[in-house]
């Protein structure tokens, strides 16, 4: 089973940086789509981003789209995500998963997750 652990939040103005990072152990890491999510206090945790296995297919939420960036580096068993021009919005705790892909569509999320990374955008 692929354990991942999420890094690189923090504290950031409106129309800030972060890039966050995913690291997973497992061997099934390079053969799986892997997808970013996001939850905010009260509300449901929604999907932002996604990648194929080799990193040939991306997906973004509207409400992202444009402004992050998802990548990914099998070598490094690694799944990045680079957020620009944050908004206050965009505050939540970001969590990596394993995510289905079948046919060149992204499914849900399976597996374990993280422990998530904070990103918080003052304004």
């Amino acid at each position: 089973q692929v354990q991942l652990v999420e890094s690189g939040g923090g504290l950031v103005q409106t129309g800030g940086s972060l890039r966050l990072s995913c690291a997973a152990s497992g061997r099934t890491f390079s053969s799986s789509a892997m997808g970013w999510f996001r939850q905010a206090p009260g509300k449901e945790r929604e999907f932002v981003a996604a990648i194929n296995w080799s990193g040939s297919n991306t997906w973004y939420a509207d409400s992202v789209k444009g402004r992050f960036t998802i990548s990914r580096d099998n070598a490094k068993n690694t799944v990045y995500l680079q957020m620009n021009s944050l908004k206050p919005e965009d505050s939540a705790v970001y969590y990596c998963s394993a995510v289905s892909y079948y046919s060149g569509i992204f499914g849900g999320p399976f597996g374990s997750w993280g422990q998530g990374t904070q990103v918080t955008v003052s304004s």
